[in-house]
Formats: C-alpha cells, sequence, structure tokens
C-alpha cells in the first residue's frame, strides 16, 4: 500500500504467499507475475532470478509503463535465496523499491556460514516472521526499512491503517527478548544449531533412498539456508505426508513443511541433539522398511507451480468485490475464481481471484487433498464446489 496506488504495477513471483495477494486487493495493484522456475524432482518452485525480474520489468517499459515495485520472497520456505544483491542494483537503477518477504530469514546474517539479509543486500523493506526461527512468540514479526526510495511517513500511515490500537504488549515484549537473546553473543548464539543441522545433513546422505537438497541442485541461485533440511523420499515409495505421519506417530518428529515428495524441518535455537537423533532414527527405520521394496513412481498432475497457464481476466482486487456464486468444482472450469484457494503450508495459493480455473488447477487440487493436505481459504474445504466470480 505504501508503494502501490491503485492500477499501478507490482513484479512478483507467481508462488508468493498469501498476505501478497491480499494487499494487492488492498491496495488496488496490478500484479506484473514472474512464472517461477519449477525443479520436478523436487515437486516445487524455487525463487527469482535478476534475469526475471529484468525481464518483466522491461516488457512493462515495453508497455510504456513502470512498476511501482519489485516484490521478492527469499529465502522461501525451502531456504532457497534469491540473489537480492543484484536485485536491488537493477531496482535501485531505474528507482524502483525492492520489497523483500523474509519471513523465514529473520536470523540471516547472524553466523558466517548463513546467507547476508536482505537489508544488507540492498532491499527497501523487508519483513521478517521473527517467531519462525527466532523465539519471539507467533504472530510477532518486525518491519524493517532502508534507503530513502520509500516515503517513511506514507509506511507510518498505513501501519496505522493496518493495525490495532490495542498492541499486544506481550507480543512486543518477546520481539524485544529475542532481539536481546542475538544481541548477547551475536557471533555464536547460532553456532550449536549449524552444527547439528551440518552433522544431521551428512548422516542423511548416506542412508539408502534418502535426498537431500543441496545448493549444488540449484547453481542459480547463491545460497541454500543451511538451516532448512528438506529431505525426500520418493525413492522409497513414500510421499511426504505417508513418511510424515510415521516420523511424527512413531518417533514424535514435528516438521515445519510436508509436500507430495518430502519434508523440510527448520533448525532453530530450541533445536538440540535429542531432536536431531530422533529424526534420524526415524528416517533410518524408514528407509530400512521401505528400501527394497519396488514402488512405481508417483508424480503430482503436472504440478501446479509452474503456472505456465495462467489466465488473469480480473485483477485480485476486483474479482474481490465481484458478485459470485458457487458452483460445483466440475463446473468451475473455464470460470473465473472467486476466492483463493491453497494448500497449507507452504501458503502459496493455487487459485488466485481473477484467474481462469483451468483442468490442471482442479486436477492438481483434488490430488493433493487425496494426498492428506490441508485445502486453506475455499469455502468448502472438500473442494465439492468452487466461489467463482459472475463475468
Amino acid at each position: 500500500m505504501a508503494t502501490c496506488s491503485p492500477g499501478e504495477f507490482l513484479i512478483l513471483s507467481r508462488n508468493s504467499h498469501i498476505s501478497a495477494i491480499s494487499a494487492m486487493v488492498l491496495s488496488g495493484a496490478v500484479p506484473k507475475y514472474i512464472i517461477p522456475d519449477y525443479d520436478i524432482d523436487w515437486e516445487f518452485a524455487v525463487g527469482v532470478t535478476p534475469f526475471q525480474v529484468l525481464k518483466a520489468i522491461q516488457e512493462l517499459e515495453m508497455e510504456g509503463k513502470k512498476p511501482a515495485a519489485v516484490f521478492v520472497t527469499s529465502p522461501t520456505y525451502h531456504g532457497i535465496c534469491s540473489n537480492l544483491s543484484e536485485i536491488s542494483e537493477l531496482c535501485h537503477s531505474r528507482k524502483i523499491p525492492l520489497i523483500v518477504d523474509e519471513a523465514h530469514g529473520a536470523h540471516l546474517g547472524f553466523h558466517t556460514e548463513l546467507p547476508k539479509s536482505a537489508l544488507h543486500q540492498g532491499a527497501d523493506l523487508a519483513v521478517q516472521s521473527t517467531h519462525k526461527v527466532l523465539c519471539s512468540l507467533t504472530q510477532s514479526s518486525m518491519l524493517h526499512m532502508s534507503g530513502n526510495i520509500v516515503d517513511k511517513e506514507k509506511i507510518s500511515s498505513c501501519l496505522q491503517t493496518l493495525q490495532t490500537t490495542s498492541p499486544s504488549y506481550l507480543l512486543l515484549a518477546s520481539l524485544d527478548a529475542a532481539r536481546a537473546q542475538l544481541n548477547e553473543s551475536p557471533d555464536v548464539v547460532f553456532n550449536q544449531a549449524m552444527a547439528l543441522a551440518c552433522e544431521a545433513k551428512c548422516t542423511l546422505k548416506q542412508i539408502p533412498g534418502i535426498s537431500v537438497l543441496e545448493n549444488s541442485s540449484f547453481p542459480t541461485f547463491p545460497a541454500i539456508d543451511p538451516l532448512r533440511l528438506t529431505v525426500g523420499f520418493w525413492k522409497l515409495g513414500l510421499s511426504g505426508y505417508n513418511a510424515d505421519e510415521i516420523l511424527y506417530r512413531n518417533y514424535g518428529v514435528v516438521c515445519e513443511l510436508v509436500g507430495n515428495r518430502s519434508i523440510t524441518y527448520s533448525f532453530n535455537l530450541g533445536t538440540c541433539r535429542d531432536h536431531v537423533q530422533r529424526l534420524l532414527l526415524g528416517i533410518k527405520n524408514l528407509s530400512a522398511t521401505h528400501s527394497s521394496i519396488q514402488y512405481p513412481e508417483e508424480r503430482v498432475l503436472g504440478g501446479h507451480a509452474s503456472f505456465d497457464d495462467i489466465i488473469m481476466s480480473l485483477i485480485p482486487r476486483d474479482a474481490f468485490f465481484a458478485s459470485k456464486r458457487k458452483v460445483t468444482i466440475k463446473e468451475s472450469i473455464g470460470e473465473v475464481s472467486g476466492e483463493l484457494i491453497c494448500p497449507y503450508p507452504p501458503g502459496i495459493p493455487v487459485l488466485i481471484p481473477g484467474e481462469v480455473i483451468t483442468k490442471r488447477v482442479v486436477d492438481y487440487l483434488l490430488h493433493v487433498r487425496s494426498k492428506g493436505a490441508d485445502i486453506s481459504g475455499a469455502s468448502d474445504p472438500l473442494l465439492s464446489s468452487i466461489i467463482v466470480c459472475n463475468v
């Protein structure tokens, strides 16, 4: 809202968090989507490259338009970091502000082996969910500003519009406590978590049938957060949902994110050796139980996150306020979505209000629901019906 007025363009990746879509509804911004690259082995979308941002800017410039802002998610839920230094340089050369969703990166920069923070790489605005890896209470977060491209008074005005006049001082105190904890020993506070994460990855790479996400898999991106551990189970014939259910039930292991072919775990200041040992024991037993069994490899139908067939009929704001009706999921194909639907976690929308519903999207939603994914945002979580716009 502080950077985009109604009708102005916002460049962002199509796999941005649902909060970015809500912000476009509030601001009236017009999305210029970057279609992220999609990894077919891991079945998730990756980050944004400087070339993709430049291409989006140039496409708007060829139409005589200029983006009001560029919005990048870095790191992603899986810990993949974009090259924010280069992206900020090309944005600033055109006086375009760079906003970074750094929800999963509040810890970045507090260890020599951690990637640099968004602000350190030139971001104008960075939003961090301090509670995700640091030790503040759930719902507590921070907004950081740098430079003079963004109007600070406008930021303050927008915050007053959105925030409560009765803030929780418990949450505010927890933010200050998290800051103080880092300030006490900023150079060593993450030493234990980093060591445990490194040990876990080295051990997992030796277990038959187990895949471990590494930076070498994504050479176009500068780093992967070493405190994120993403483990693939497809060689064992297990979906991430199957593996997560077993590990939680038998070993009390709680994941950060579960997907069709993998599970992501988060190491933080509260992680101890016992946690890691239970995780490793559980995965070793999974391997021993399933590695000798031959399964046909199963793939999600096309994978929603390639997003290569999106048609936007209405901008999110117009679709949000449009008159709507409810139809069966089969009848919805070819209609314009009136609601935001996404499997959760990670909170990345498969359908955004204003987009034309395709058979591929419907097939994907039904598939992941059948595999145990929770469907967020849908008026009917069973997906027997969908709300569409009357257009």
